[in-house]
């Protein structure tokens, strides 16, 4: 049987959640010269999202890879997103707008996008994963996955009532790896015991695993070896069965450097599996608010909080303990939007969450912290 991952060259992929930007458009420019740098060095897996960076992610790759690349050199991901669709007759329009955008014929894998329990029963109540199953027997795609933020037990679910998933894209990084409320090794074993191929997103957790914490930074120094991306997402990629790792890269300088220690990939050895075993310990006593900046949340805030600023001002302020947090929190990201106090607890933040957490009580320690004076 014919893998899913023949054409796929390495087991590493350019994610393209977080471009380069200049101001409030991404930087063609520089996008450019990382999607050079990322073929020039045999990698050729590419992930999208209809949403990513308000729609700018697709526009981004047409203009720097599909329209500069013949189809063969590359592997392009992208997703069938809820937000866009309420029916089974919305998504063949949306699939073939998605093309458009993208400047391509098909997709080589298309994803059920972050889908949990409910997203899940309201995909099966629309049959999207008949019509997208239909969609590759007719070409429009070539692979047939998901995308997954939810429990392990979802997971199972999924995966046995539709046998036909080729692929399955989860969070998993060091830190998740025992979260309960992620479960990045219960999901992987579920995939493991389906025999489904994983796909690695969040494998430095939205940067969390690359700014350290300074105790946890001279754990990773002692080892007088690679970067802090380099520890991370080897890790990931050390794993039987992940056959790619997602990096949301957002500069030639984050390209240089993970092509470097992926272009002959080797797995994390045993002093440096102990060093990241002291590292997750480090950040389980720092009680740190574990969001990935995905931005989920403020797509459907309808006060417009700036949730993942306002939960990095609360980490820093933890890290750090300096002014510094204040003055981003009072003087840049609530200056002239909503601050947290402006809560209205209507939950729709968290039923979107990938990592379930529960923004509304969050907000309120948030706004104790920032807001008492």
């Amino acid at each position: 049987m014919q893998s899913c991952f023949d054409k796929v060259k390495k087991n590493f992929g350019f994610g393209c959640m977080r471009l380069p930007m200049k101001g409030d458009e991404v930087d063609f420019e520089e996008t450019g010269k990382m999607v050079d740098m990322f073929l020039a060095n045999g990698f050729n897996y590419f992930d999208t999202a209809h949403g990513y960076i308000d729609g700018q992610s697709e526009i981004a790759l047409k203009k720097c890879l599909t329209s500069r690349y013949p189809r063969e050199a590359y592997i392009l991901t992208n997703k069938l997103s809820g937000h866009y669709i309420e029916k089974n007759e919305d998504i063949r329009p949306f699939l073939q707008k998605q093309l458009e955008a993208c400047g391509v014929d098909y997709f080589d894998f298309y994803l059920m996008h972050a889908q949990n329990k409910e997203l899940f029963a309201r995909y099966k109540q629309i049959h999207a994963y008949e019509t997208v199953m239909a969609l590759r027997d007719e070409g429009k795609i070539r692979h047939f996955g998901i995308s997954f933020h939810d429990k392990a037990e979802v997971l199972d679910q999924i995966l046995t009532e539709y046998p036909q998933i080729e692929v399955v894209q989860i969070q998993f990084n060091y830190v998740d790896y025992e979260d309960p409320s992620v479960e990045s090794r219960k999901c992987y074993e579920v995939c493991c015991k389906h025999g489904k191929p994983v796909i690695v997103m969040e494998p430095v957790k939205g940067g969390s695993l690359v700014n350290l914490p300074e105790d946890a930074q001279k754990v990773l120094d002692g080892l007088h070896g690679g970067s802090n991306a380099s520890y991370a997402i080897r890790f990931a990629a050390s794993f039987p069965g992940i056959r790619m790792v997602l990096s949301g890269m957002g500069s030639t300088e984050m390209m240089a450097d993970n092509c470097g220690f992926m272009k002959d990939f080797r797995p994390l050895n045993e002093e440096e599996r102990l060093a990241i075993a002291k590292v997750c310990a480090i950040f389980r006593g720092q009680g740190l608010i574990p969001c990935t900046g995905c931005r989920y949340c403020t797509e459907v805030c309808p006060q417009g909080i700036p949730i993942p600023d306002l939960f990095a001002c609360m980490n820093a302020k933890k890290q750090f303990h300096d002014w510094n947090s204040d003055y981003y929190y009072h003087d840049i990201h609530t200056k002239n939007g909503a601050k947290a106090s402006d809560c209205l607890k209507c939950g729709q933040c968290e039923d979107i969450c990938p990592q379930h957490l529960s923004i509304r009580e969050l907000l309120e320690d948030v706004a104790q912290v920032f807001e008492k004076q």
